[in-house]
C-alpha cells in the first residue's frame, strides 16, 4: 500500500518538529557551555544528536514508502533560560509536547489504516516514555541539590557521562 498524503504531510511536519528539538538542544547545550557546566552541554549536546537521528528515521520512513520528503523552516529557539532547572523544566515541557504529536500521529495512522505507519510510530511511543523519565529524573536531581554548589558540580559531572546515542536504523 503506497503511503498516503495526510501521513506524508503529517510525517513530514513531525520530521521538521524534531529538527527543530535537536537545535532546542544544541541551543541549550551553548547555554550551558557559557555557565561552564561542561557536564550539561554534554547531555544536551547528545540529546540534539538523537533528535537530528529520529527526524532522520522519519526522513528513511517517507524516503522508503515513495513519498515527497519536504524540509520545512525550523524556529530559531531560544538561547537563555533562568537558570538550569528553568531549561530542564522546558525541556520536559517539550519533550510532553513531542508525546502528544506522536500520539496524534498515531491515531492518524489507525484512522487512515496505514499499519506499516502505525509500526514505525511505536518505537517513537516507547521513546518518548523513556524521554520524559529521564529529564524528570534530572528535576528531581537538580531541586534536590538545589543552591548547592557541590551538588551541582557532582551533578554536572554525572551528565558528562552520558554516551553518544547509538545509530537509528529504519528496520528497528
Amino acid at each position: 500500500m503506497a503511503i498516503g498524503k495526510k501521513i506524508i504531510e503529517n510525517f513530514n511536519a513531525q520530521m521538521q518538529r524534531e529538527f527543530y528539538s535537536s537545535y532546542l538542544y544544541l541551543a541549550m547545550a551553548g547555554y550551558f557551555e557559557d555557565m561552564d557546566m561542561k557536564g550539561c552541554a554534554h547531555w544536551m549536546r547528545m540529546q540534539a544528536e538523537e533528535e537530528r537521528m529520529h527526524a532522520m528515521k522519519f526522513y528513511d520512513f517517507i524516503a522508503s514508502r515513495g513519498g515527497r520528503l519536504e524540509l520545512l523552516e525550523i524556529e530559531k529557539p531560544p538561547k537563555e533560560w533562568k537558570s538550569p532547572l528553568d531549561a530542564f523544566e522546558e525541556t520536559l515541557k517539550h519533550e510532553e509536547s513531542v508525546t502528544t504529536h506522536i500520539n496524534n500521529l498515531v491515531d492518524i495512522a489507525l484512522e487512515e489504516k496505514d499499519h506499516a505507519a502505525h509500526s514505525f510510530l511505536q518505537f517513537f511511543v516507547d521513546e518518548q516514555v523513556e524521554e520524559e523519565d529521564q529529564v524528570n529524573e534530572i528535576l528531581a536531581k537538580i531541586r534536590m541539590v538545589k543552591d548547592s554548589a557541590g551538588g551541582m558540580f557532582m551533578f554536572d559531572s554525572e551528565l558528562a557521562k552520558r554516551p553518544m546515542p547509538m545509530p537509528i536504523t529504519t528496520t528497528e
